[in-house]
């Protein structure tokens, strides 16, 4: 097991790209390189920094990585809000989608504020 996967927000993080990557399947052609892709990337960054995070000697430089999750992830909830209102999602997938950022969200801001309070 990587150390990244031992930290409790990380798996629902990976469980929103999951869902983020299938619920973009039905977006339009036309936002391929749009939409589709802006979102599947900034779900993506949230996971792909926490685990380059890990990899980091130090807190400090988590916790760089962590504030850059922590900003994906607020783009993650424009990017589907967007979606919502452009109505390539429904109001009911939207919310189980911003129910599911919601709490990778509040998991990874409980990790930053620890890893805020640990010195290495």
């Amino acid at each position: 097991m990587a150390p990244y996967e031992r930290l409790a927000a990380w798996e629902p993080c990976y469980q929103l790209v999951l869902k983020v990557y299938k619920a973009t399947q039905s977006f339009p052609k036309s936002e391929l390189y749009g939409l589709t892709s802006q979102t599947r990337r900034a779900a993506f960054s949230v996971c792909a920094n926490i685990a380059e995070g890990c990899a980091k000697r130090g807190s400090r430089e988590l916790r760089r990585f962590l504030d850059i999750a922590i900003g994906s992830i607020s783009e993650v909830s424009f990017a589907l809000r967007l979606a919502r209102d452009l109505e390539y999602l429904s109001t009911e997938a939207w919310r189980s989608l911003e129910d599911a950022r919601n709490h990778a969200g509040v998991l990874l801001w409980k990790l930053y504020k620890s890893v805020a309070h640990t010195r290495r």
